[in-house]
């Protein structure tokens, strides 16, 4: 019985994240919905369902030239956990149904491994694999994680904590400028109105050409409280780039002035602490809201790498799960560039994350 346990347990990883505030996800890209169910939620928070649709709609495929076509509503069904419109302290379930699938896209590809995806490494795993759309791998089950984050939002804003992502690059075009107030006013979800007009005429020809374009994502949370995080294994910047890092899309993460520190003499990269009699506060902000993995109340501060979509139009080589060399070409409707569409991910999980850190602080010291 006991080894049986412990290869069911080994099964059944992977799917969770969080230690109080703790979310699981299921259901695949093709399949009959995905969802999420929320354990920890505190009771008695108002919970604004139609805020909660809003942050889908940020996410949900279908809004610009520059994001896939698929045209998925993204509605959420609440199922549990809130009565009258306030959490009642049980688990928050939610559903979001597949509505526009087109598992056809995928059958000439279904014993090929395509280039860039994990269908290669599920099949090595478990020996079975879901082709349509890739499954449990896609990206359509980050959805799941943007309900959850919105509900972690709601919970946040009861202690003025705000996160704000927005793409800074495209390619080799950069922001020069940071305008919050302009990210959900252009496609790519840019705070710089000029770098924005560059960047979607960028992805657009590149999409034209049946290719993709990575790029960079920057958050910034204000409203941090200092105390959160723990010490070694569970710094607040290690969890936060596991929660980050679990989004397929991402493949790297830097803090503060991040790789920039290498260059740097400690003189300069310290941040100097002041006071203004009643506060203490740190003059600059080189480590990016954090000392020690515990946050110190200064704006958290990070920086994701974005990967190229993997589904091209192009020809690429590959192999046959029956080892034979073939060339592919993946149809169907696909991301160009998926910087725009993985904001509201990385504002959702940098969000649950947060909110566990919380619950946890608050059992330490009340």
């Amino acid at each position: 019985m006991g080894s049986h346990y412990i290869r069911l347990k080994t099964i059944m990883a992977g799917n969770s994240f969080g230690t109080l505030f703790r979310i699981s996800t299921f259901g695949e890209s093709h399949g009959a919905g995905i969802g999420v169910i929320i354990d920890g939620v505190p009771p008695r928070l108002d919970l604004d369902a139609a805020f909660v649709q809003s942050e889908m709609d940020r996410r949900r495929p279908g809004q610009s030239a520059v994001t896939t076509p698929r045209n998925e509503a993204d509605k959420v069904e609440i199922l549990s956990g809130v009565f009258e419109g306030k959490t009642t302290g049980a688990p928050v379930a939610m559903l979001i149904r597949n509505t526009n699938q087109q598992s056809k896209d995928y059958g000439d590809i279904k014993d090929s491994f395509r280039p860039g995806h994990a269908d290669f490494t599920f099949q090595e795993k478990y020996g079975i694999r879901d082709y349509r759309g890739g499954g449990r791998s896609s990206g359509r089950e980050t959805a799941a994680r943007v309900a959850a984050g919105a509900i972690a939002k709601i919970f946040l804003a009861t202690y003025g904590i705000t996160i704000h992502a927005y793409t800074v690059q495209i390619g080799d075009i950069i922001a020069k400028t940071i305008d919050l107030d302009e990210v959900e006013k252009n496609s790519l979800r840019c705070p710089d109105k000029v770098a924005a007009a560059q960047m979607e005429a960028l992805v657009i020809a590149l999409r034209d050409e049946g290719d993709s374009i990575g790029g960079m994502v920057e958050t910034v949370i204000l409203g941090c409280p200092t105390g959160l995080g723990d010490p070694v294994f569970d710094k607040l910047d290690a969890k936060l780039a596991h929660a980050i890092m679990s989004i397929g899309t991402t493949k790297g993460i830097a803090f503060g002035d991040g790789f920039d520190v290498i260059t740097k003499k400690g003189s300069e990269n310290n941040d100097a602490f002041g006071t203004d009699g009643t506060h203490i506060h740190l003059k600059t902000n080189h480590a990016g809201g954090l000392l020690g993995g515990i946050s110190n109340g200064e704006p958290i501060l990070f920086r994701v790498a974005i990967k190229p979509p993997s589904s091209i139009s192009k020809p690429q080589d590959t192999v046959t799960m029956d080892k034979v060399a073939k060339s592919i070409e993946v149809h169907g409707r696909h991301d160009p560039c998926i910087c725009p569409r993985v904001v509201p991910v990385i504002e959702a999980m940098t969000a649950v994350t947060l909110a566990d850190a919380i619950l946890v602080q608050a059992s330490i010291r009340r």
